[in-house]
């Protein structure tokens, strides 16, 4: 049956941690986003389509089976050209993978959070609308990290359903509830929120606006265990806020 305990190894604080983190992937852990919107633009200028920045930024997040349906759709209204989402989203994927290869860069403060939760013997779950043969590529990179990975083409509906982080709380035997999510997306914020998640969101390429009880920071540097074990026991911080009173 799924616990909400929490692990054995306290904060420094001494406050309990959560018995289980859930990470996004792109934009969260790994700043390929960059290689989603030039990916996208390149396949759509071979075709002879546009495609902007801001249509880019509108699928930040999303599923992709979705996002390849909006693609689709567009470079047929531009023209004529007929490629199914399925075709745009494999060929998105390997141009993604082989960016990857080429370099990966990681997001600010995030490899010495997924640290910290290692040591401190927290499980963490990798839960992205990326397909598996991307998320295996960027989980290989970090080995032992993620105690599970939910790809986007192994659920029924993708962010923004809860579906995902349900699973990879299922995953891992604990309440969704209990876990916190940790996000850069208004999709993938709402599907965490959706499942039950607390959730950190550190905007990367679209703001996410506060809601209650949302945790925002403008980098995974500022949370640490202690941050994190205040956020578990309902204790928002929203550092964007803090910004904006006093810009």
């Amino acid at each position: 049956m799924p616990t909400s305990a929490a692990p054995t190894v306290p904060a420094p604080s001494g406050r309990p941690l959560p018995p289980a983190v859930l990470w996004d992937m792109d934009g969260t852990v790994v700043d390929t986003e960059p290689h989603w919107m030039a990916a996208e633009t390149a396949l759509l200028a071979s075709h002879g389509a546009t495609w902007t920045h801001e249509q880019a930024l509108a699928l930040v997040g999303s599923a992709l089976p979705a996002s390849g349906r909006v693609l689709s759709a567009h470079l047929e209204a531009e023209t004529g050209v007929v490629l199914s989402g399925e075709e745009i989203v494999e060929h998105l994927l390997q141009e993604v993978i082989a960016q990857l290869a080429a370099g990966v860069v990681w997001r600010p403060g995030a490899l010495e959070l997924l640290r910290a939760l290692g040591e401190a013997g927290v499980p963490c779950a990798l839960v992205t609308m990326s397909y598996r043969s991307l998320a295996d590529a960027v989980a290989r990179l970090l080995p032992g990290t993620f105690q599970v990975v939910v790809a986007g083409d192994e659920v029924e509906h993708g962010k923004p359903a809860p579906d995902p982080y349900l699973a990879a709380a299922a995953h891992l035997g604990v309440d969704a509830a209990a876990c916190v999510a940790v996000e850069d997306s208004p999709p993938g914020v709402a599907s965490a929120e959706a499942a039950g998640c607390r959730v950190i969101a550190c905007p990367h390429m679209v703001p996410i606006p506060a809601a209650p009880g949302r945790t925002r920071v403008a980098s995974l540097a500022s949370v640490d265990l202690d941050v994190l074990a205040a956020i578990a026991a309902g204790e928002p911080v929203d550092e964007l806020a803090d910004v904006a009173r006093t810009s």
